[in-house]
Order: structure tokens, then C-alpha cells, then sequence
């Protein structure tokens, strides 16, 4: 099933996918562009992966890493499908990373990779823009590259997780302006969602909609004030997205 978050008449509302409209927890069914999207789950910790595809940390002239390189993203990042994200005026890059977003469904602690799947309630899209600006080190992005407000949009869907095959066999790819800039495939990570699962476990507890960014493919280019970007992942839907000043 494919589940949102809505803004509908002034209101908050859980909403599901019913032919291509919304059918609201109030039993109304209304069209997708009456409402205003949120992230389909209120985001609690979330923990974004730095060079997970060896093809993107190659592009960057980086080799790859022995471990997960993590950091972690506050809340007032993320807005919904077709919102505006900022760009800084004193930016001259600032690009989009399409990433498969895995949502923890329940309580997690020192699980091991062969039972990972059973904690994840479901899988969004998310487009977590970096400003190579203020980039000091990839293995510690400065909180200004990563954690400005409007600038991780994430859904427009959760995707329960029986509803996805295959998560380690997903392409994503990204559209600015209609054109297609970036294609790969979730069987390219290095560090597969169950071992991420395992990893941060490990020494953490992770809870009910907590969620992992798992990194970006090559093909992230620099977007201007105006473009529409649009993220998308085989499965999991198109997230659409604009650039503003």
C-alpha cells in the first residue's frame, strides 16, 4: 500500500493511494493536486550515508570506505512532494542526490543483517541536496552542507515494505527540467540496507520511524534557481521537487 501525509482544508490528514487519488482518513477522496504534501512519516532520527555507491565516490575522486561513513540530518530539513527548497544566495553548487529512504518500523537493537528486513515498516524517496560550498571533508559534511531547512525534500509515498520486491534492486534516477542527469541502481551500495541495518544497531537503538538515507549514485550536477527536479525510484513513485531563491 502507498500511504501519505496531506494538508487538506486546513487540516493534517493520513491518506492512501486510491487510483491515482487520495482517500483521506476522513473517508473524503480528493485529487492529488488539492493538497499540500508532507513527508509521508514524521521524521525522528535520521541517519544519512556519505559515499555508498562506489561509482559517486569515484566521481568525486574518493576511494571508497571500509564502513559506513554516517552523519545524522534534524528535522526542519525535510518538506514534502512538490515543495520549494531554498538555494542559498551566495551558493555556486549546489546539487540533488536521489536516495532510497528506509523507514524502521519498530524498535531495534543488535539485530543482525539475515533478520534486518523485519524492521523496516516501508521505503520512501528522498533528494537530499548538498551546497559543495561549504563542503570541508565528505567524511564529516559541515552541518551547513546537509542540515539547511527546506532542503532534503522526501516521499511523495511510503511504500510498505511487503510491497517492494526487491529493495537492493531498485534504479533511481533524476530529471531537472525534463532531462534525465542521473540513472543507477540499489544493487550498486556498498553497504546493503541490511548491513547498515546491523551496523547501526550495533551500537544504537533504532525506533519506530527513524530513517536511513542510503546514498546517492554518480550524475549530481549543479541546479539554478527555477529548475524542477524530479526523483524517482522504480517502485517507490516520482518526487517532485523546485528550486527557488
Amino acid at each position: 500500500m502507498k500511504r501519505a501525509r496531506v494538508v487538506y482544508s486546513g487540516s493534517i490528514h493520513h491518506a492512501v493511494d486510491q487510483d491515482g487519488r487520495l482517500l483521506l482518513d476522513n473517508g473524503k477522496t480528493v485529487r492529488e493536486e488539492e493538497v499540500m504534501w508532507l513527508p509521508p512519516v514524521e521524521p525522528k532520527t535520521v541517519f544519512a550515508l556519505g559515499l555508498n555507491y562506489a561509482d559517486h565516490a569515484s566521481e568525486l575522486s574518493f576511494q571508497t570506505p571500509s564502513e559506513p561513513l554516517v552523519f545524522l540530518k534534524g528535522p526542519n530539513t525535510f518538506i514534502g512532494h512538490n515543495g520549494q527548497t531554498i538555494r542559498p544566495a551566495d551558493a555556486t553548487y549546489m546539487h540533488y542526490e536521489c536516495e532510497l529512504a528506509v523507514v524502521i518500523g519498530k524498535m531495534a537493537k543488535k539485530v543482525k543483517a539475515d533478520n534486518a528486513y523485519e524492521y523496516v515498516s516501508g521505503y520512501t524517496i528522498a533528494n537530499d541536496y548538498a551546497i559543495r560550498d561549504y563542503l570541508e571533508n565528505y567524511y564529516r559534511p559541515n552541518l551547513r552542507v546537509k542540515n539547511r531547512d527546506t532542503c532534503t525534500p522526501i516521499g511523495p509515498w511510503l511504500v510498505d515494505a511487503e510491497d517492494v520486491e526487491d529493495p537492493m534492486n531498485l534504479t533511481l534516477k533524476t530529471y531537472v527540467n525534463g532531462e534525465l542527469t542521473q540513472e543507477g541502481n540499489t544493487k550498486d551500495m556498498i553497504f546493503s540496507i541490511p548491513v547498515l541495518i546491523e551496523y547501526l544497531s550495533s551500537f544504537m537503538t533504532l525506533n519506530a520511524d527513524d530513517i536511513i538515507l542510503t546514498g546517492t549514485p554518480k550524475g549530481s550536477f549543479d541546479t539554478a534557481v527555477g529548475a524542477e527536479v524530479i526523483t524517482e525510484i522504480e517502485g517507490i513513485g516520482r518526487l517532485v521537487n523546485t528550486i527557488v531563491d
